[in-house]
C-alpha cells in the first residue's frame, strides 16, 4: 500500500480528509460506492473491502470518519475500543453529512464513475453513516452490517432516497431486538424499500476476519446477499 492508494478531500467545514481508493480494471463507466469504516479506523480489514469491491467492479472511496480528531492513517486495534472512543464520541451528524457530501462529491467527478449510480457500504459505526448517507446522498443503493446507533437517527428514514439493505447479528449483544425493531419500524413507516437481514448464529463484527466475532459462513453469505444487491441496483 502506497501514498497513491489515497486521496486528501477538502470538506465543506473546512477540514480536510484522507480517504483511501480503490478502483476497478475497468476503462469504464463503473458504478461507485462509499465505503464507511468501523470504530478502529481505515484499517486492513476496511480496505481490503474497499479492494473487494474494486474487483467486483465498483470504484472505492473509504473516508477516514475521525479526521477531525486523530492524525491522518489512524488505525486502532480491536482489543482496544477505549482508544478509539474519543474519536467515535467526537462524530457529529453535521460533520458526517459534510465527509458524506465530499466523498460524494470526489466520486462524481472522476472520469470512470456513473453519477447516478453510487452506492454506500458500512459496517459498525459504518452501518449508521451508511443509514445517514442514504438519507443524505442521492444514492442507488445502501448497505448497513451491524449498523450499532442506527435508532439514535431513525428519524432519517423519511429522507432515505434509496433501497437499503440491513445485515445484524442474532448473537449481537451490542444491538438490541428492540434497537432493531425501531429502525425497521420506521423505515417501514416511511414508506421506504429495505431488505433485513438477521443471521441467527452470527455475533456482532461477523464479518471481519480479524475479530474474535468472526463467522466465515455469515460473512460468505451476507458478502454474496451485498453483491447481488449491489448489482442490481448499481448494475456492476
Amino acid at each position: 500500500m502506497s501514498d497513491q492508494n489515497f486521496v486528501t478531500l477538502a470538506v465543506a467545514d473546512g477540514t480536510e480528509m484522507r480517504a483511501y481508493m480503490a478502483f476497478p480494471a475497468s476503462t469504464g463507466p463503473v458504478p461507485g460506492i462509499i465505503l464507511l469504516q468501523e470504530a478502529f479506523g481505515v484499517n486492513q480489514h476496511i480496505r481490503s473491502v474497499a479492494d473487494r469491491l474494486a474487483a467486483a467492479g465498483y470504484a472505492v472511496v473509504a473516508p477516514e470518519l475521525f479526521h477531525r480528531t486523530a492524525a491522518p492513517g489512524l488505525e486502532i486495534s480491536y482489543s482496544d475500543f477505549p482508544s478509539a472512543a474519543p474519536h467515535f464520541q467526537g462524530i457529529t451528524v453535521e460533520g458526517l453529512t459534510a465527509d458524506l457530501q465530499a466523498a460524494h462529491a470526489w466520486l462524481t467527478t472522476q472520469p470512470l464513475v456513473m453519477a447516478d449510480k453510487i452506492g454506500s457500504i458500512g459496517f459498525c459505526l459504518g452501518g449508521r453513516v451508511s443509514f445517514l448517507a442514504n438519507a443524505v446522498l442521492p444514492l442507488a443503493a445502501a448497505v448497513s452490517y451491524y449498523g450499532g446507533g442506527t435508532h439514535t437517527i431513525k428519524d432519517h428514514a423519511k429522507d432515505l432516497h434509496a433501497p437499503h439493505l440491513f445485515f445484524w447479528g442474532g448473537l449481537d449483544a451490542h444491538i438490541s431486538k428492540a434497537q432493531i425493531t425501531e429502525v425497521i419500524e420506521a423505515v417501514e413507516a416511511a414508506q421506504k424499500p429495505y431488505i433485513n437481514t438477521v443471521i441467527s448464529y452470527a455475533d456482532h463484527g461477523f464479518n471481519c476476519d480479524e475479530r474474535p466475532s468472526y463467522n466465515a459462513a455469515a460473512a460468505g453469505e451476507a458478502w454474496a446477499l451485498t453483491l447481488a444487491f449491489f448489482k442490481e441496483k448499481l448494475g456492476a
